[in-house]
């Protein structure tokens, strides 16, 4: 309901004027005259006719839309490069003959094929006297629990993390990191983590989606086992 008091000349008050146009959309094609007439305050202070305000709008709203357009290009345009590198990773995965190619594959192709990942890390829970010479870096899960036992939640995390959770699960380049990315690995009865690191602070958000990440753990759940032959166990 429209509360506006009439005004004391007798003419319409502005909400009367705003709701009539809102009703009659074509009334200026009918008046043209009117429309050439009507004056538009600024931003610089100078006045414009409607007509170039209206183009205005319209030339802003177009810059917009632009603007959009190229971000949802670009988007498509970084996940297909995603897809693609994600894919060469796993097939050179599936050729590795033993855990160690594996980690080695692993860790080298995400630092050298994926952009803003400086560090990785992959770390098994297990028993390292099991291991023998292997390169392969297994931890007793009562270790990583000391540790990182705050990260490990079934889940991915993303973000900045403490001193001491980056010094156990990059070592040296721990002071190098601005934030990480952290997916919980179950290859067949075993456990383990596999550790991301940006220098970027802001590249790694608890927002962020770990979808690529995910699938490549899948991977691993699936070639370790056959590549480990149970040499190590959860506890």
């Amino acid at each position: 309901m429209d509360n506006a008091k009439p005004n004391k000349d007798g003419l319409p008050s502005e909400s009367e004027v705003a709701r009539y146009l809102r009703n009659h959309p074509g009334f200026f094609l009918n008046n043209e005259d009117i429309l050439a007439e009507l004056k538009l305050a600024h931003a610089s202070g100078k006045a414009v006719s409607l007509l170039e305000r209206q183009v205005e709008l319209l030339r802003e709203r177009n810059m917009d839309m632009r603007t959009r357009l190229n971000n949802l290009l670009e988007n498509a345009q970084n996940n297909d490069v995603i897809f693609q590198r994600s894919r060469e990773l796993i097939l050179a995965l599936l050729e590795a003959r033993r855990p160690e190619e594996l980690n080695n594959i692993l860790c080298r192709r995400l630092v050298a094929d994926f952009e803003k990942i400086d560090y990785a890390s992959l770390i098994l829970f297990g028993d390292p006297s099991r291991m023998g010479s292997s390169q392969l870096r297994v931890v007793s899960p009562e270790t990583a629990q000391e540790n990182i036992g705050a990260l490990l939640r079934g889940k991915a995390v993303c973000g900045v993390l403490r001193g001491e959770e980056l010094s156990f699960l990059f070592g040296k380049h721990a002071d190098h990191i601005g934030s990480a990315a952290l997916v919980p690995v179950c290859p067949g009865t075993g456990q383990g983590v596999l550790a991301i690191a940006s220098k970027d602070p802001q590249h790694f958000k608890s927002s962020m989606g770990t979808l690529f990440i995910d699938f490549i753990v899948e991977v691993l759940n699936r070639t370790l086992p056959r590549l480990m032959k149970g040499p190590y166990s959860a506890g």
